[in-house]
């Protein structure tokens, strides 16, 4: 038992009222729980007849408005449009339907609203149990469909009777990824804003993350207001042709043009191990402008900490990896190009052995880039849209995809007034409101900037930019709040032990840091021993320049830095028994 509900009530009526209103007002989150049984109990005639024996329950009629899980499939998860917005610069990632196109497409074949919450079905579907009628549609994928035991259509609205078992197979064709809706929608609880499902965090969706086998999925009956005709399915294929802007890093400082002509002109590969936190591709390593990544790492990929933005083209290294809805918000890798937001739904449906070729798009809205920034020979436009040399630090404001614009202070170096700067630019920008940004997510010596490309052109963004700059005060005179936290470490954690053997044997096994991520800290700063790699860290104390969750792949220099955040703390690692 969880809990007792006890009324009172000047007379049986009154509290029997009174014990529907505090039912009402009920809400339990994660496992299912018995409030709506109770519910129905109490606005039974048989509670408000007062003749109750301890029997009378059995032959108490209730149908449960739901679904039951009888198999869960590959990953299926409930998620919702447009996901879970504003918390990206704390590593909370939007979730969401990974293929917009085919979600939207199956809630109107139900007569839903574009963002109503729906099932998401990876590689193979489940099998369900309907105690109550609905009507549903399978969109996206080809998944094979069975209603009692018989074929029923994709692409279709489909009636299904109380008692009846729907079975929905493994993908039969080009896609990865099939969505299903009912109509009215499925019940959840609002998480962080939102109903998606964060499958890594296990929150959002029905319950506790992803389906599992005997969970149930409640059905909301929701009254759809503004619905839209459904349109023709989005094509498939295994052969990919996707729309990219160029930018945020791009030739002559990061990439040689040659790099940046392969990248339009080849056909990558998906790699096997590819999720909703990322699509990883298999191409050709670029020939790269620079040598090293400075003092942010060994490889020329790595840079300081800055966010991405989902659908970007991040190279970790030598590999491309396409950060996704569930993926990482900020890392030390450059990106040279950003799916368009018209052609994100793409990635949903990316499957392993699927070839991508990327064509660079332009945009008519970008502001007439200054001669003197550099153009590769295509016609990809530049990745720097403007810069500025007139303040106290040098800015560059780089395009990011269609919603997303990267601003980066002075030169790559690991300075605090530089991070300051980029506090400062964050707080002014949500004083000022006229931006109505979606995320503000700040790097070690960036602030990315989401917002809505479709009500704000990027002319107007840089102006208000231009406005907020002038007025930001020396980073010498502001104090920002901060504290020391204790926290408690675990050396060598078997957990880090496991994610480095993963990391060998799916992801890149000659990695400068593999065998021992450890020992390649202790040869890569110079130490004598692990031991002193141990006393080393355990010894200092930390300055947090950042929040957020990174992404796998760094070969770096420096073992304690972190990831970018808006508040500055300083952490005193103190040792932690296992035992």
């Amino acid at each position: 038992m969880l809990a007792k509900i006890i009324v009172a009530g000047a007379d049986r009526p009154s509290a029997i009222a009174n014990l529907r209103a505090a039912l009402a007002d009920t809400s339990i989150t994660g496992i299912e729980t018995n409030p709506a049984y109770l519910r129905a109990i109490a606005a039974s005639d048989l509670l408000a007849s007062g003749k109750v024996a301890t029997t009378a329950l059995k032959d108490f009629a209730f149908i449960p408005d739901v679904i039951e899980v009888l198999a869960p499939g590959a990953q299926s998860s409930l998620q919702e449009l447009p996901g879970r917005l504003g918390l990206w610069h704390v590593g909370v990632p939007p979730s969401g339907p990974m293929d917009e196109r085919s979600f939207r497409h199956a809630n109107r074949l139900v007569g839903n609203t574009d963002v109503t919450a729906a099932l998401e079905l990876t590689v193979a579907g489940p099998t369900l149990r309907f105690h109550a009628p609905a009507t549903i549609a399978l969109a996206g994928a080809a998944m094979p469909m069975k209603l009692d035991g018989a074929p029923i259509a994709h692409n279709t609205a489909i009636a299904v009777a109380a008692g009846q078992t729907l079975s929905i197979g493994a993908i039969d064709g080009p896609g990865q990824r099939s969505y299903l809706a009912v109509s009215g929608g499925f019940a959840a609880h609002v998480v962080l804003g939102s109903r998606a499902t964060f499958g890594l965090g296990q929150f959002g969706g029905h319950a506790t993350g992803t389906l599992k086998a005997g969970r149930v999925l409640h059905l909301a009956r929701a009254e759809q207001q503004g619905t839209q005709p459904a349109n023709a399915p989005a094509p498939l294929s295994r052969h990919w042709d996707v729309g990219v802007l160029y930018g945020p890093h791009g030739a002559p400082d990061f990439f040689l043009d040659t790099d940046i002509e392969t990248l339009f002109a080849t056909d990558y590969e998906v790699h096997f191990n590819s999720a909703r936190t990322g699509v990883r591709l298999i191409g050709p390593a670029p020939k790269w402008a620079r040598t090293d990544g400075g003092e942010a790492g060994l490889h020329p990929s790595n840079l300081h900490d800055n966010a991405y933005a989902v659908g970007a083209i991040d190279f970790t290294g030598d590999m491309p990896i396409i950060p996704g809805p569930d993926g990482p918000s900020p890392g030390g890798f450059v990106c040279p190009a950003v799916i368009a937001r018209d052609e994100l739904w793409k990635m949903g449906q990316f499957k392993p052995g699927d070839t991508i070729r990327f064509r660079p798009l332009a945009r008519p809205d970008d502001p007439i880039a200054a001669p003197a920034i550099h153009r590769p020979k295509l016609d990809t436009g530049s990745a720097i849209l403007a810069r500025s040399d007139d303040g106290p630090v040098p800015v560059v404001y780089r395009r990011r995809g269609d919603d997303n614009l990267l601003v980066e202070y002075g030169d790559m170096s690991l300075d605090i007034a530089l991070r300051l700067r980029v506090h400062l630019l964050m707080e002014s920008i949500q004083r000022d409101g006229k931006i109505g940004a979606i995320d503000l997510t700040p790097g070690i010596r960036s602030l990315q900037i989401h917002y809505d490309s479709t009500a704000m052109s990027r002319t107007r963004l840089l102006g208000l930019l231009e406005e907020i700059e002038k007025s930001l005060p020396a980073a010498e005179e502001v104090v920002v709040p901060s504290r020391i936290v204790h926290l408690p470490l675990s050396w060598n954690d078997p957990d880090i032990q496991l994610a480095m053997q993963k990391y060998r044997e799916l992801v890149r096994p000659n990695a400068p840091r593999c065998p021992d991520n450890i020992e390649f800290i202790r040869r890569i700063n110079g130490l004598d021993s692990v031991d002193a790699v141990k006393q080393t860290i355990f010894d200092a104390s930390y300055l947090v320049l950042g929040l957020g969750r990174r992404l796998s792949g760094r070969s770096g220099r420096h073992p304690g830095r972190s990831a970018p955040s808006p508040r500055h703390h300083q952490i005193q690692p103190r040792p932690h028994s296992d035992a």
